[in-house]
């Protein structure tokens, strides 16, 4: 019988949970505060932790730090976070200090037995199972449209898969008009992020269902085929989409909406690393500025981000020196204009790295997949040789 430790503030809450829990066979442990969930989850085995964010004494999110840390690494208990609204940085803090899962208040019964199933079956036996490592995100973000952020994105995650021999799945984040179907040469007859948000419960086995293999040797996360169909993503729903991508790869590369919306800034909180992509004009310059000083006053960490300055041969009237000045931050990768090499693998549905890998814009996408691999190897060594290409 899975023992589950719930620590909820509210007593009638905490006392529906109880009963909802008893009911489906689980021997439940309740408390009210912080500090009594740490002490009754170092009394025993706990199999599972309900964890409401808002507890007395201590919080949700330090209870969930204090048992990750207690862990070190030898067990893993699954969390779920109990959150009231939607509030991304919310989500986004309670996944920081180790939840595994969250569930925004009024809680659907069907829906909390469903996910607590599936984590208890994913970490067995009592929680002594090891936590798998985390892939790492990348986010692609262009400063404008039309600046090659997507075929930036797409050659970079099948180079990191065929010359790194990484496990990659592509993630096309521009849920109304994303390009990944025309790109790389993908029918509308396949299922996208819309079907993934859609399930009660987003696992490994679901999402398999719902990837796509490209040639390349990459899975695919596709957009909705209609600009109305992306309002039904919901953004707390795909950061878990995404997060369970983080279990399943090594990388998961995501091409960003150029819109600041909710959803684009719960991806890049989650990103372990951000490229922002531009050209040397004045529109470019701004809007990255502009980016650059939106994410630092949110409290983004400035360390994660890099600059790919796109057609760095390009004749547009500012220097690179000049960007670099107005930026206040140096490029970290430039890619030469190669414009007919670039329209022709995207008017046939062929990336660079796949039909022309040999020119030098094929040699400069492997280059950023090896800097990027290279920047991350030591949190993915337990995956690399473990199966990453697909027969």
């Amino acid at each position: 019988m899975p023992r589950i430790l719930v620590a909820e503030d509210d007593a009638q809450v905490l006392r529906l949970l109880e009963c909802t829990l008893k009911q489906a066979g689980h021997e439940v442990v309740a408390v009210r505060d912080g500090r009594e969930a740490i002490r009754r989850w170092d009394d025993g085995a706990v199999d599972l932790v309900l964890l409401d964010v808002t507890l007395p004494k201590q919080d949700g999110y330090e209870v969930a730090t204090a048992i990750r840390a207690a862990e070190a690494g030898q067990r893993h208990v699954p969390i779920i976070m109990l959150t009231v609204g939607s509030d991304v940085q919310q989500k986004v803090r309670g996944l920081r200090a180790g939840a595994d899962d969250y569930l925004v208040k009024p809680i659907h019964t069907a829906e909390l037995l469903a996910r607590m199933h599936s984590l208890l079956t994913r970490f067995a036996s009592g929680g002594t199972m090891l936590r798998p490592p985390l892939g790492r995100l990348i986010a692609f973000y262009g400063a404008k449209g039309g600046v090659g952020s997507t075929t930036l994105a797409i050659n970079t995650a099948i180079a990191l898969h065929d010359e790194r021999d990484r496990k990659v799945v592509l993630v096309d984040g521009v849920l109304q008009f994303g390009d990944h179907r025309v790109f790389l040469d993908v029918g509308n007859d396949r299922r996208s992020s819309k079907d993934a948000v859609a399930a009660p419960v987003v696992d490994a086995e679901f999402l398999q269902s719902i990837l796509v293999t490209h040639d390349s040797g990459i899975d695919l996360l596709l957009a909705p085929t209609s600009p109305e169909e992306a309002d039904l993503v919901a953004e707390d729903r795909f950061a878990g989409v995404l997060q369970e991508l983080r279990r399943m790869y090594d990388y998961v590369v995501v091409d960003v909406d150029k819109r600041l919306s909710d959803l684009t800034l719960s991806i890049l909180e989650h990103a372990d690393e951000i490229y922002i992509v531009l050209t040397a004009d004045l529109s470019c310059l701004k809007n990255a500025r502009l980016v650059i000083e939106t994410m630092s006053r949110i409290g983004f960490d400035a360390s994660r981000l890099r600059l790919i300055l796109n057609r760095s041969n390009a004749h547009t009237g500012i220097s690179i020196a000049a960007a670099e000045g107005a930026l206040r931050r140096k490029f970290d990768h430039r890619f030469t204009n190669e414009y007919r090499s670039a329209t022709t693998a995207q008017n046939s549905g062929t990336p660079v790295v796949m039909g022309d890998r040999d020119s030098a814009l094929g040699r400069e996408f492997i280059a950023l997949a090896r800097s990027v691999d290279q920047s991350g190897t030591p949190q993915i060594t337990a995956r690399a040789g473990s199966g990453s290409r697909k027969g």
